[in-house]
């Protein structure tokens, strides 16, 4: 049997390989680029990164944040993504050991990180984290331990309908649009994970905390608001803890 600590160092090993590949997915699928072709290079002078100056982490820290050929830094973001998707793989590892379950949540958690990136650094969310991540929720519905398909594809589609329906009439409301075509895929993603009542608790959740937290920023400024990041923030609180959240209401608030 393996030991658990080489399983937890094999979990952040992946998640750290993973989070590489997700800052390449964040910088460049906004921009409508391949994430295959060209290899890695420098952002100052072009020049292609070698394979043992792009290791997860120890990369960065060997050449101490700067770019081997030409000496232009090289944003702390990148290790710092790359060692908080190695913590969500081996959190999710940790919670439900080796499991279908701890892939779905590790993915999931994985593609709310990214869609919370590209939203707040470009106001746009990538359909390849939302169409993507659509099929990867509803492929994995079909593995033992989680959701079943039909709460899968019944969540994708209250999640979708939900906020098309807001977009909708916020449109109609203020005579113009109201909400992202990214949030609303997005949510379509995030249902066929959670299912219908993590959509419910994502979208009040997401409603609350960017009403807290952006509405005083929205007050002295014109930005739109990023509401993937959060949708991504709800979504977060949903997934491991939304059924007692939901219990707890029930038992509080409703006569039942």
């Amino acid at each position: 049997m393996t030991p658990d600590y080489l399983i937890w160092g094999y979990a952040a090993l992946l998640g750290a390989c993973i989070g590489s590949f997700l800052n390449v997915c964040v910088y460049r699928w906004p921009e409508g680029l391949s994430v295959i072709r060209p290899p890695s290079r420098c952002g100052e002078c072009g020049t292609q990164i070698r394979w043992y100056d792009n290791v997860p982490i120890f990369g960065w820290i060997f050449l101490r944040g700067r770019c081997r050929a030409c000496g232009t830094r090289v944003s702390i973001q990148y290790p710092l993504i790359e060692m908080t998707v190695a913590s969500l793989w081996l959190a999710a590892v940790l919670r439900h050991g080796v499991s279908w379950q701890a892939l779905s949540s590790a993915i999931f958690f994985t593609l709310l990180l990214g869609i919370a990136l590209t939203d707040a650094r470009t106001y746009l969310i990538p359909d390849e984290f939302t169409w993507g991540g659509l099929a990867i929720g509803l492929a994995l519905s079909f593995a033992p331990g989680g959701i079943t398909p039909q709460q899968s594809a019944l969540g994708a589609l209250l999640g979708f309908g939900l906020l098309y329906m807001v977009a909708e009439l916020g449109e109609r409301a203020f005579k113009k649009q109201a909400m992202g075509g990214g949030d609303i895929k997005m949510m379509a993603m995030v249902g066929a994970f959670v299912g219908m009542s993590g959509v419910l608790l994502t979208i009040f959740l997401g409603a609350l905390l960017g009403t807290l937290i952006f509405g005083p920023i929205s007050m002295r400024t014109k930005k739109l608001v990023p509401f993937g990041i959060f949708l991504a923030l709800g979504a977060a609180i949903a997934e491991p803890w939304g059924s007692a959240i939901v219990e707890w209401y029930l038992r509080e608030f409703v006569d039942i």
